[in-house]
């Protein structure tokens, strides 16, 4: 039997029955630090068969939904043709009325989706939950860098960008001082998320996760676990809010660098993902 998301019955997990398109892109080519982005799909996949299937916040059970677990996007030749890969497989599975995700792989993987996702639906709300800014045009010889990740969306779309903590110099010309949440700003407010939907055009909406958005404390198996994370719960609440007031029609997470000693991002990423789902089918 092919292998399903959770390991759910295959009748979940066909094609044609599903309302979700799951695209795993197991990449890591351009990472600067921690390694093991790469390993990333196998290990949330492997978490997701160990997670219970009821979400008691919203009394539902996602998967019921469907979710079409899509061969991976395996290019990795360079940074470039993976885009490219990406980029082509995500427009090949856009406009089949399903809610298309994908599951990374370093955050680069990223800019080829979000390229298919423009294209098809026009100008967006990009939130980016994330420790960097990823601003950078180019980085080490590549437009399609790790550190680029958003660049090139940001010129066409609304970049709402949450959990910074990190950057260079270089992106501040870059960089929307209005749309930026700065960790340290944001653990200062109460109700920081109500600001953040404010930032919002009416606009449909593609969020990218780096888990490196998360503080390390929850979440330490990413390629830079920078100090002064958010918590799982403010960005569920942020979450919440956004997939109840705007049209969502894609979303990635990336950056789970996979490590046999430690389990608990790779979890959490399996926890995120299908709470998400939660969120989209019962607004």
């Amino acid at each position: 039997m092919k292998r399903t998301f959770a390991g759910v019955e295959e009748k979940y997990g066909l094609e044609e029955n599903a309302k979700v398109i799951l695209i795993p892109v197991p990449y890591d080519g351009t990472s600067t630090w921690g390694k093991g982005a790469d390993k990333g799909p196998e290990a949330f996949l492997n978490a997701a068969e160990n997670m219970e299937l009821y979400d008691i916040e919203t009394a539902s059970e996602p998967y019921l939904n469907g979710v079409y677990l899509h061969d991976s996007v395996d290019e990795n030749d360079s940074p470039e043709k993976m885009t490219e890969a990406v980029y082509k497989t995500v427009k090949n599975n856009l406009g089949k009325g399903k809610l298309v995700t994908l599951f990374g792989g370093e955050h680069s993987i990223s800019i080829g989706a979000m390229r298919a996702m423009h294209e098809h639906h026009g100008k967006l709300n990009i939130l980016q939950i994330d420790a960097h800014t990823d601003l950078r045009p180019e980085y080490l010889g590549s437009q399609c860098n790790h550190a680029c990740a958003v660049y090139e969306a940001s010129q066409k779309n609304n970049l709402i960008q949450v959990g910074i903590r990190s950057m260079d110099a270089s992106e501040v010309e870059h960089m929307n001082p209005k749309n930026v949440f700065f960790a340290h700003e944001i653990h200062e407010q109460k109700n920081w998320q109500k600001e953040v939907l404010k930032r919002f055009k009416k606009l449909p909406v593609y969020i990218t996760i780096d888990l490196d958005g998360f503080d390390p404390s929850i979440a330490p198996s990413t390629g830079t676990p920078e100090p002064g994370g958010l918590g799982f719960y403010e960005v569920l609440k942020l979450l919440k809010k956004v997939f109840k007031k705007y049209e969502v029609i894609g979303f990635d997470i990336v950056e789970l660098a996979a490590r046999e000693d430690e389990k608990s991002t790779d979890f959490l990423a399996a926890k995120l993902y299908y709470k998400m789902l939660a969120y989209y089918f019962n607004k």
